[in-house]
């Protein structure tokens, strides 16, 4: 059997997921699903000024607190893809790939699920290029600092931590909008 090429397998995991079970899931995502609360007391997007603890650096904010509160509050649709695009996404972007640096403070957040979707796009096109990128031999140098403890841990570790949170909190995305199309009012 020959030796693998371990690159593409890595990214078919995460790309087949994308192709095959989230991106369509996502289209036509609405305002009103992105912004929709369905408990009391929702971490969410929040236009500027509206009180509380919000960071980011736009129009729109996101619900934030250090450390954050036990238990954790339930998060809309709009704070996961602000999660997803900033700080599963972005900020390796620009950690490994050469993105302009941005962190959850400097974010400008999406202010409609339009906008949204479409950081997810470019945010998700420069991982997939930044993976390819590597090559066999890129997946095994340490990650580098910018992934503090796991410094020392190959490209390939966060290659598949970054295709698990991927999969895991646009799956509750998805969930979040089955929710909202059988919820009554």
């Amino acid at each position: 059997m020959p030796d693998p090429t371990w690159n593409p397998l890595l990214r078919e995991q995460l790309t087949w997921h994308w192709t095959h079970q989230l991106r369509d899931r996502l289209h036509g995502l609405t305002d009103a699903e992105y912004f929709w609360e369905p408990v009391p007391g929702c971490w969410n997007l929040r236009p500027r000024g509206s009180g509380g603890v919000h960071i980011g650096s736009g129009a729109m904010s996101i619900d934030y607190a250090f450390p954050e509160p036990d238990p954790p509050p339930f998060t809309t649709i709009a704070w996961r893809l602000g999660h997803v695009v900033v700080g599963v996404l972005a900020m390796r972007n620009a950690a490994h790939f050469g993105r302009e640096p941005t962190d959850y403070h400097s974010f400008a957040y999406a202010e409609t699920a339009g906008d949204a979707l479409a950081q997810l796009d470019a945010e998700y096109a420069a991982w997939v290029a930044g993976v390819e990128s590597l090559g066999d031999v890129g997946l095994a140098r340490p990650c580098g600092e910018a992934e503090g403890p796991f410094a020392e841990y190959p490209m390939a570790a966060l290659v598949l931590h970054i295709n698990r949170e991927l999969i895991h909190h646009l799956s509750e995305v998805c969930l979040l909008r089955d929710l909202h199309r059988h919820t009554p009012g």
